[in-house]
């Protein structure tokens, strides 16, 4: 995320350790293809997994997704080709875990950046970034000279995106006769949603409106501007932005809900309103303020910017902290300071909304 975000910098550091990290995440790539979660600093380990050894999925489809947008912004393909088998082997173990041959992909629990979070299976947030994923991995094949490749890999970013708002947007309208039934039509009755739901199972289905996911989508050209702007409607008078922007999830899960899992209250971390469980994340308000802006609101997103940065100006010690996540309900700081993430999500909106402190003093 912090390469993507600040591929606009035209820093010689920052531009040098954009391509350091992805060549040190792809040279410390396994043998089955999956691109690592971290690699230490000083020793050079590479980690394949977080808590409890669950494989990082979303990693691989940042680096995949990150790769593309660097290259497509330098002019410059060397990176790509470089690595153009570890990318393809990338991508193959990604479809490995389509297991039903669905089109989407069945992700362990708790297997993304929400890593104490108990969504599994089809996951909003790793669906979209699938999505995305193949749509850029079609743009890399077709400059690396693939042409019938790439549009086999167009042919199945098309079918994702299909199946993945047939699953993730209940609706009691049918589009065509030809149309198979989704999954809330045949298990559950969920009406006409106004955002993509957060998770769906063989088994069961989670209503919650898992934020992050639902701005990816949009920003990613998944969803289109009539249905964002639904989501918008709903995610303003919900109050997800306040006090600051923005909470990852909404509503948070309480215990004894059916979704509540015992090692929420591990460390006290994932209670309500705390980190993964509607805690309020600086990177996701970024894309909050990006959400805004794209949808032709550039004041509100203007005023929404000044909200980011007051929330990013906290610390726990010292000011600009840019720390992990904040109390979804008083705005503190609670994750850990000085987030490169947190940082360039702020750049990154800054930069969207090409904001200069002057421009923007009249919505402090």
């Amino acid at each position: 995320m912090t390469a993507l975000w600040t591929i606009d910098l035209e820093d010689e550091d920052i531009r040098q350790a954009q391509v350091a990290t992805f060549d040190t995440l792809l040279v410390n790539q396994g043998a089955n293809g999956q691109i690592p979660a971290n690699v230490h600093i000083e020793t050079g380990i590479p980690e394949y997994a977080g808590v409890g050894g669950i494989a990082s999925i979303d990693s691989v489809m940042w680096t995949i997704v990150g790769i593309v947008h660097l290259c497509e912004a330098r002019g410059d393909w060397s990176l790509a080709e470089r690595h153009a088998e570890r990318l393809q082997k990338a991508m193959d173990w990604l479809a490995a875990h389509d297991s039903n041959n669905c089109g989407l992909l069945e992700i362990p629990e708790a297997s993304d950046w929400a890593d104490l979070f108990g969504f599994s299976y089809h996951v909003l947030y790793d669906e979209v970034l699938w999505y995305r994923s193949l749509d850029c991995y079609s743009r890399l094949l077709e400059q690396l000279g693939r042409p019938q490749d790439a549009e086999n890999y167009r042919q199945q970013t098309r079918r994702v995106r299909t199946k993945l708002l047939q699953t993730f947007w209940p609706t009691t309208r049918k589009e065509d006769d030809a149309s198979p039934h989704s999954f809330t039509d045949t298990q559950y009755s969920l009406g006409d949603a106004r955002y993509l739901v957060a998770q769906v199972s063989p088994f069961s289905f989670s209503w919650r409106c898992d934020v992050c996911g639902n701005l990816l989508a949009f920003l990613t050209g998944l969803l289109d501007r009539e249905r964002a702007m639904m989501t918008f409607r709903f995610l303003w008078g919900s109050g997800v932005n306040d006090p600051f922007p923005v909470k990852n999830l909404y509503p948070p899960v309480q215990a004894g809900d059916p979704e509540w899992r015992s090692y929420y209250a591990v460390n006290l971390l994932n209670l309500p309103n705390h980190y993964h469980n509607g805690g309020l994340w600086p990177f996701v308000g970024s894309m909050w303020v990006r959400f805004i802006h794209r949808l032709g609101l550039p004041e509100l997103a203007q005023r929404e910017l000044v909200k980011l940065a007051k929330l990013c100006q906290q610390g726990m010690t010292y000011p600009w902290e840019f720390n992990e996540w904040h109390h979804g309900m008083t705005g503190r700081p609670m994750g850990k300071a000085y987030q490169a993430w947190s940082a360039a999500g702020f750049i990154r909106a800054c930069h969207d909304l090409e904001a200069l402190p002057s421009g923007i003093s009249h919505a402090i």
